[in-house]
């Protein structure tokens, strides 16, 4: 097998059946590559499994519980023996001639000391998200961001650090991280590298993950070469239902004083954390 498609669900029914035909369609019918679909569902209590089990191709893996995004598509990453493994969300679209992932299995292919590679993420309005390329979250890069420094100075690289806005979008080119939305690992790095941290509920773990592969040595590759719609949001902080709005809002703010306690709590003053954890309370 040489590529993997890993779809973790959670009450997504409306997406799948959007994401599943545009991925048929727009490439899996025209690939060369031998791939699998799975869907993992994440104790989904719509009609997801039902809609998933009658679709052709599609392998279902079903847990019993909704642990959170790394959990889920740890149980699909377990045991897989393809070469490369996609970490697909459902809220996305594929595009017709845009969307073509042999062209990210290709570079893999070439280049061996990369370990991730992330296609363009476009929103619905045609818009780049920003989260498929994304510098490291240290303390003063989370500082330029939130403080609007980034969005005055988006051309300084002293400025612009989060999201890397000081480089071209329409290059291939090396960045700290990107979003699990949509990316392509390596799956022989994983001895070395890890599976998605469990202690990241959602948020954070795609980053987390770039970070722990550059630190194993591999390259993170931005493509834009190929070019795939992010429905954004619409699951979660932008969901119309104000419970899983705010829950979702939570998880985003706590998820990055986890992170910050993985990776920079003991590198900085602890009064730098008693600051940080303020101004999320507030946030929240």
């Amino acid at each position: 097998m040489d590529l993997s498609i890993i779809i973790l669900n959670y009450n997504g029914k409306a997406w799948l059946e959007k994401l599943l035909p545009s991925l048929q369609s727009n490439w899996l019918n025209q690939t060369k590559f031998e791939t699998e679909v799975v869907v993992v569902d994440n104790a989904s209590t719509d009609d997801s499994v039902a809609f998933v089990e009658k679709q052709n191709g599609v392998r279902l893996i079903c847990s019993d519980r909704n642990g959170g995004f790394s959990f889920g598509n740890n149980l699909a990453i377990r045991n897989n023996s393809a070469r490369y493994l996609m970490l697909l969300n459902s809220d996305t679209e594929f595009l017709p001639s845009a969307s073509n992932l042999d062209l990210l299995v290709e570079y893999m292919d070439k280049t061996p000391y990369v370990g991730i590679i992330t296609p363009l993420l476009i929103l619905e309005n045609g818009k780049p998200d920003p989260a498929c390329h994304r510098g490291e979250p240290t303390p003063w890069a989370a500082f330029t961001y939130f403080s609007g420094l980034e969005r005055l100075f988006p051309k300084s690289r002293w400025f612009g650090q989060y999201h890397q806005t000081h480089e071209p979008l329409d290059t291939i080119h090396d960045i700290d991280a990107c979003t699990g939305a949509a990316l392509l690992v390596r799956n022989d790095a994983l001895p070395k590298v890890g599976l998605l941290d469990e202690q990241f509920f959602m948020y954070a773990e795609d980053i987390d993950w770039c970070k722990r592969f550059r630190e194993a040595g591999y390259r993170v590759i931005f493509h834009p070469g190929v070019t795939i719609v992010h429905h954004k949001y619409r699951s979660g902080l932008a969901n119309k239902d104000d419970k899983i709005k705010n829950e979702t809002r939570k998880w985003f703010y706590d998820t990055m004083l986890q992170y910050y306690d993985k990776h920079y709590k003991n590198k900085y003053p602890r009064c730098l954390r008693w600051v940080l954890k303020a101004v999320l309370a507030v946030k929240r």
